[in-house]
């Protein structure tokens, strides 16, 4: 009886200390990503600010076009990129919190 609930509270202590590391590996992965969403707010920013000035700068309608369309152009791809680079942390934060629970995985009986 009490080598079962030795095994038990072990079991538990493990089980516990799995999804501590893995909450761990989630808050790190979260701190990234907040960290790249809040860099890419302010790039994207003084862009627009920069795209502002120099739109009020133009000297004639075609110029102002242009320079809309370069700025449209250059933020999408950087949204695109963005998004891109985001999904990779997000992925890798996946993969970093489930591995602590592999190792248990590939020990349950079949």
């Amino acid at each position: 009886m009490m080598n079962s609930f030795d095994e038990f509270q072990k079991m538990g202590k493990d089980n516990m200390d799995m999804a501590m590391e893995s909450f761990g590996s989630v808050s790190k992965g979260f701190q990234a990503i907040a960290a790249e969403v809040a860099d890419y707010q302010k790039k994207s920013f003084e862009d627009g600010t920069a795209a502002v000035e120099k739109l009020v700068a133009s000297k004639s309608l075609d110029k102002a076009f242009e320079a809309q369309a370069d700025y449209v152009k250059t933020a999408y791809e950087g949204f695109v990129g963005e998004m891109s680079k985001i999904g990779e942390m997000v992925t890798d934060m996946s993969k970093d919190a489930y591995k602590p629970y592999e190792g248990m995985l590939g020990k349950m009986p079949k």
